[in-house]
């Protein structure tokens, strides 16, 4: 199959990176080879038994094990845990090439040229044309970063194909991400027609309406009328339930976007709060006289306020 884009590529090399090059090309062309081998006639069974759908979840688990390993500053880790998201790619595109869809060349040349096409300030105008830029934008971006993104985003709308009907400005946000994220940007482009929260502290008020509507959702479930056939009794609990799931979504969204009015990305945020979590808890295990399942509320809660201080005082030392 030929290349999407063969155009040799516009970069000065520095004598390091001739070195580097070769060797890396030998080192993926390897990586290539295990992985149709592992797909292969007489290759593994567990991997030729794998489909898209079924090895979707390891590619999330494999990007979060990455977002750990630069958190935690773990570089020896980081590397095998780049090594393990790469396989996911190399495993995609050996399915695709199995299935006649497309090859890791193809992936390949698909990444060069979109970023040849979005860096005209890098490797060129004729270039970035070449490599099917349509946008006209201004290549003197003079080091500026926020001019590098304004032209990115120009080059990406024009990328878009014409969609058929009446397309929601909504359908710029990737439905494919994490869903915290996912709902803060939807309220970022919603806030570009002027549909949002003129202030965070409305937000705040928005949080405890929220709040509200899910306690009557919640108790709405736990008073579900006693009587009926079970299958009524059923259709009845599917319907509570989905309408506390939805009121509980509503108050995460409106919680994102407070984040969002408050310069905090919620993802991050969260991660974070996970993380003092697993902390304290840990003080908490190893100050107990006794497992924490035999302790009553209040000794937990006294263990946890204990677990909290010792953190504080133990950073201001």
């Amino acid at each position: 199959m030929e290349p999407v884009f063969s155009t040799a590529l516009p970069v000065e090399s520095t004598a390091q990176d001739a070195a580097i090059v070769p060797d890396v090309g030998r080192v993926f062309a390897e990586s290539v080879a295990i992985m149709a081998r592992l797909r292969g006639a007489d290759g593994c069974p567990w991997d030729r038994e794998q489909s898209f759908d079924s090895i979707r979840k390891y590619t999330l688990e494999e990007t979060y094990e990455v977002l750990d390993a630069i958190e935690r500053r773990d570089w020896a880790n980081l590397t095998e845990e780049l090594g393990d998201l790469l396989l996911q790619v190399l495993f995609y595109a050996q399915m695709a090439a199995d299935e006649g869809k497309f090859t890791i060349a193809e992936v390949l040349e698909t990444l060069n040229r979109k970023l040849i096409r979005r860096h005209p300030h890098v490797f060129g105008e004729e270039a970035s044309a070449e490599a099917g830029n349509l946008a006209q934008v201004d290549s003197a971006v003079d080091g500026s970063a926020a001019r590098v993104l304004d032209n990115w985003e120009q080059i990406k709308v024009a990328e878009k194909k014409p969609v058929s009907g009446a397309a929601s400005l909504l359908d710029a946000v990737q439905r494919a991400q994490p869903a915290l994220a996912e709902a803060a940007k939807l309220g970022s482009k919603a806030a570009k027609v002027g549909f949002d929260w003129s202030d965070w502290r409305d937000l705040l008020a928005k949080v405890d309406e929220e709040a509200a509507e899910l306690v009557v959702a919640a108790e709405a479930r736990e008073q579900q009328i006693p009587f009926g056939n079970d299958k009524q009794k059923g259709d009845a609990a599917a319907v509570a339930q989905a309408e506390v799931e939805s009121e509980l979504g509503d108050l995460l969204f409106t919680v994102v976007n407070l984040g969002r009015h408050l310069g905090v990305d919620a993802e991050m945020a969260l991660r974070g709060t996970n993380a003092r979590f697993r902390q304290r808890f840990g003080v908490m295990e190893r100050a107990a006289e006794r497992p924490l399942s035999e302790l009553a509320p209040a000794e937990l809660e006294a263990l946890w306020v204990h677990a909290k201080l010792e953190i504080r005082e133990g950073a201001g030392r």
